[in-house]
């Protein structure tokens, strides 16, 4: 099994104790959004792991988005990498039979007076 932690905070001894066998988790935690999914394409692609876990979608910044300047625009830039990413990676998935598992957060809009105000990052 694989396990993408973008949002670098999986506990090794919590894990363990959860049953998970830490000597055997590939894990990576990447720099920025397009790498950690360029990570599960080649876990996946390779048939290496029948397991990938992506913690978390919200996590997963693109890189414009962090070489850019704090107040700078970057509106869709996540969403339109993600649905990149999916559209490449449901192919993999189902040829070589991976479970993947993308773990996203589930917020709330300020504000919204008709309509359900919980949206999730990332599209």
């Amino acid at each position: 099994a694989a396990f993408i932690d973008a949002e670098n905070a999986l506990d090794p001894e919590y894990a363990k104790a959860l049953g998970v066998n830490i000597d055997e988790l590939l894990l990576s935690q990447p720099d920025y959004g397009e790498q950690g999914l360029q990570i599960a394409e080649k876990l996946i692609t390779s048939g290496a792991v029948d397991l990938v876990v992506i913690d978390s979608v919200a996590a997963l910044v693109p890189k414009a988005e962090i070489d850019g300047e704090i107040g700078d625009s970057s509106v869709g830039l996540q969403a339109r990498m993600m649905s990149q990413a999916m559209r490449k990676l449901a192919g993999h998935i189902n040829k070589t039979k991976t479970t993947a598992i993308f773990i996203n957060q589930l917020r709330e809009k300020v504000g919204v007076m008709f309509g359900s105000p919980e949206t999730t990052p990332g599209g």
